[in-house]
C-alpha cells in the first residue's frame, strides 16, 4: 500500500503500497546459521560489502538517479496540486488549465488566489485525525484476532533486517479500521456531530495539512536517522542530501517500543482514510444529486475490499519491499501522507462532479473484472504464503510444487538458504500477483466512462510503477542470490503477462 507507490502494495507508493510479493517475498525457507567458527573467516568488511548488494536501498548515487529523484521531489506536489486543483476549478479537466494559461485567458496567480487555503478548521480535523490513528495504534492491542478465524493480529516478528535484528509490531490495522468506520457510521445516522461531506468539502485545506505533516516527518526521519536512530548498523549513507532525504536513512525508524513509522504510515492514516474519503464522496453526490451512482457503489466496494484485504493481511505486509527493504524517507513518509489519499482516490471524486451511472451490463463487466482481478491478486499471494509456512510441503493445484533452491549471506555472516517456487501462478509469471493488480487497478477507473482521462491516471501510474518495481526487484534479487537467480528466470521467462512480458 505504500509510499509514493503502492503501499498498499507494498509501495505506497512514487506508492503503497501495496502489497505485492516481490523478489524476497517469493523465498521461503529454513534458515542456517554459520557455526561461529566459520564466521571468524569472514572479515567485517566482505559482510557489509555483501550486504550493501543485498538489502535495502543503494549507497552510491548515479546521475540518472539523482536527477529522478530531483524531479520528483520539485514535481509530485505539483502533481497533486494539478489534480486536485483541476476538479475544483476545471471539472476535472487536466486540458483546460493549460488552455488558459497558454492563451493568456488566466494566470498562474489567478488560479492560485481562487484555491483555497489552509483553515484552522482543516488543521483541527487533520490533527484530531492524525492523532486518533496514532492512539489506536500505540495505546489499543489488538483483540480482532482473538474473535477472528483465520486473522492474524496481535504482536508479530518482521522479518531480519540487514543488522540482523527482527523487529515485533503490534498488528491492529483491522482493528483501527473497524473502530473508525464503526465511529463514522455512528456519527451519519445518530450522533450527527459533523457531516458525512466533512472530507470532500475541506478537501484542498486538508491538502496542505497533509504536506505540513509528509513534509515534517521526513524531516524528522532523517534527523533522526543522523543524531539518534533506532539502530545505527541499519541506517545507509550516500553523502548526497536529496537522495538521502527521499529515500531515507533509517531502515527502522521507531519512538518508542511500538511506534515504528514504517508500518504507521504505510497503513494509517492513509488507507485508514481511503475508504472513509470514498464514503464522504459518495455522501457529497447524494446531497447534489439526490442519489448514489452505481459507479460511486463499485468505487467504494472495489476499492473497499482492497482496503479490507490489506488489513485482514496487515502481519504478511511485515514481509514484502517497503518493510524487508526500503528505508523511510520523503518517499514513503510525504507519500503515504499526500500521494496515496489524494491520488488514489481519484476515480470517486471525479464522480462527484461527474456523476455515471453504468448500464447493467457494464457495471456487472467491472464488477467481474474487480472481483477477477482482486481473485488473482489474492490467491498468488495465498499460494506463495502457503509455501512460505509449509516450507513447500503442500499442494499447489493438487500437486507439490515445484522450487529452486537459493542462498544469501545477512551483513552478520548467516546464510540463509530459500527456495524460488515455480508452480501455480507464480509459474506464469514472475510477479503474477502484479498483474491481478492492473486488472483491479483498470476495474476503477473504468467506473468513470471515457469522458475525461484525469480517472485513467491511476492505472498509468500503476502500470509504470509496478513495471519498474518488477524490474528493479529483480535487480536486487539477481544481486543477491547470483546464479540461483538466473535459474528461476530461465524457469519462469515471463514478468506479468505469460507469452508477452
Amino acid at each position: 500500500m505504500s509510499g509514493l507507490g503502492e503501499e498498499r502494495r507494498g509501495e505506497t507508493g512514487l506508492e503503497g503500497s501495496v502489497c505485492g510479493a516481490v523478489g524476497s517475498d517469493i523465498m521461503v525457507a529454513h534458515q542456517e546459521k554459520k557455526t561461529s567458527e566459520e564466521r571468524k573467516h569472514k572479515s567485517t568488511q566482505n559482510d557489509t560489502r555483501t550486504s550493501q548488494v543485498q538489502w535495502g536501498r543503494a549507497w552510491e548515487v548515479d546521475w540518472f538517479s539523482l536527477a529522478s529523484i530531483l524531479f520528483l521531489l520539485m514535481f509530485a506536489p505539483l502533481i497533486v496540486y494539478y489534480f486536485v486543483m483541476s476538479c475544483d476549478q476545471y471539472q476535472c479537466s487536466l486540458i483546460d488549465p493549460l488552455i488558459d494559461l497558454l492563451t493568456g485567458n488566466k494566470h498562474l496567480s489567478d488560479i492560485w488566489n481562487k484555491t483555497p487555503t489552509l483553515t484552522y478548521r482543516a488543521a483541527g480535523i487533520y490533527a484530531l485525525w492524525v492523532t486518533f490513528q496514532v492512539f489506536l495504534y500505540v495505546f489499543v492491542p489488538d483483540f480482532c484476532h482473538k474473535f477472528l478465524p483465520g486473522y492474524v493480529g496481535g504482536v508479530q516478528e518482521g522479518a531480519v533486517t540487514p543488522a540482523g535484528v527482527v523487529n515485533k509490531y503490534e498488528i491492529n490495522g483491522l482493528q483501527a479500521w473497524i473502530i473508525t468506520h464503526v465511529l463514522w457510521f455512528a456519527n451519519a445516522y445518530y450522533f450527527h456531530c459533523f457531516s458525512p461531506t466533512i472530507i470532500f468539502d475541506n478537501w484542498i485545506p486538508l491538502l496542505w495539512c497533509a504536506n505540513i505533516l509528509g513534509y515534517a516527518v521526513s524531516t524528522f526521519a532523517m534527523i533522526k536517522g543522523y543524531f539518534f536512530p533506532s539502530n545505527a548498523e541499519d541506517c545507509k549513507f550516500t553523502g548526497n542530501f536529496f537522495y538521502d532525504y527521499m529515500m531515507g536513512i533509517e531502515f527502522n525508524p521507531r519512538i518508542g517500543k511500538w511506534f515504528d513509522f514504517k508500518l504507521f504510515f504505510n497503513g494509517r492514516p492513509g488507507i485508514v482514510a481511503w475508504t472513509l474519503i470514498n464514503l464522504s464522496y459518495a455522501a457529497k453526490q447524494q446531497e447534489l444529486y439526490g442519489q448514489v451512482t452505481n459507479s460511486m457503489i463499485l468505487v467504494n466496494v472495489l476499492q473497499g475490499i482492497y482496503v479490507l484485504d490489506f488489513f485482514w493481511n496487515e502481519a504478511w505486509y511485515l514481509k514484502t519491499i517497503d518493510i524487508c527493504h526500503d528505508h523511510f524517507g520523503w518517499y514513503l513518509g510525504w507519500g503515504d501522507c499526500v500521494w496515496l489519499p489524494y491520488l488514489y482516490t481519484l476515480q470517486g471524486l471525479y464522480l462527484v462532479y461527474h456523476p455515471v451511472q453504468l448500464c447493467t451490463a457494464n457495471a456487472i463487466g467491472i464488477l467481474m473484472l474487480g472481483l477477477i482481478g482482486y481473485y488473482i491478486f489474492r490467491m498468488t499471494n495465498h499460494q506463495k504464503d502457503l509455501f512460505r509456512r509449509t516450507n513447500g510441503n503442500c499442494k499447489i493445484w493438487g500437486k507439490k510444487p515445484e522450487y529452486i533452491e537459493c542462498s544469501y549471506m545477512s551483513v552478520d555472516g548467516t546464510k540463509y538458504y530459500s527456495k524460488l517456487m515455480t508452480s501455480g501462478f507464480w509459474g506464469w509469471a514472475r510477479h503474477f500477483n502484479y498483474t491481478g493488480d492492473l486488472m483491479g487497478s483498470l476495474a476503477y477507473c473504468l467506473t468513470c466512462g471515457f469522458e475525461h482521462i484525469l480517472p485513467y491516471f491511476y492505472i498509468v501510474y500503476m502500470t509504470i510503477l509496478l513495471t519498474h518495481r518488477c524490474i528493479r526487484d529483480e535487480h536486487r534479487c539477481f544481486s543477491k542470490y547470483g546464479k540461483d537467480w538466473k535459474h528461476y528466470t530461465a524457469a519462469v521467462p515471463y514478468r506479468l503477462i505469460p507469452g508477452i512480458f
